[in-house]
């Protein structure tokens, strides 16, 4: 059998890996995308309706946000603007980081603190939304 009969992934060796190789970077590119499309409609709608048809910023306070997040709707929101404004922010400098960091010891450190930093944020932001207390004040 010469190599020309042999079926592609046997004549060509990295074209077996690449049968293999994750998505990853498809994924990630896609939910760029799709995040940014739906981050704008959260953003506009919560400056809309924050800014306009509320009153505008010199009536939020504290009362203001524990009558808000005391609707599963406005917890909803905040914390799908939270989420995807974190993992889009965190996904953005991911690459930041891959294209600059010359280094992989350097690469994996400050994605690493990007990773974990960016972790804690989500998790202490989902608490505060869940948790809050509209007693304290």
């Amino acid at each position: 059998m010469s190599v020309s009969d042999r079926p592609l992934d046997l004549a060509l060796p990295g074209a077996r890996r690449s049968k293999q190789r994750s998505n990853f970077e498809l994924y990630s590119w896609i939910f760029m995308r799709v995040s940014g499309i739906v981050l704008v409609f959260l953003v506009l709608g919560h400056l809309f309706i924050m800014n306009i048809l509320d009153g505008g910023v010199q009536r939020i306070n504290f009362a203001f946000v524990a009558g808000r997040w005391a609707s599963p709707f406005w917890q909803i929101w905040d914390l799908a603007m939270l989420w995807l404004a974190m993992l889009h922010g965190t996904n953005g400098l991911r690459t930041i980081i891959n294209d600059y960091a010359e280094r992989d010891q350097t690469r994996f450190w400050l994605k690493m603190l990007l990773y974990v930093s960016s972790a804690f944020i989500i998790l202490l932001g989902t608490l505060v939304i869940f948790t809050f207390d509209p007693n304290l004040g």
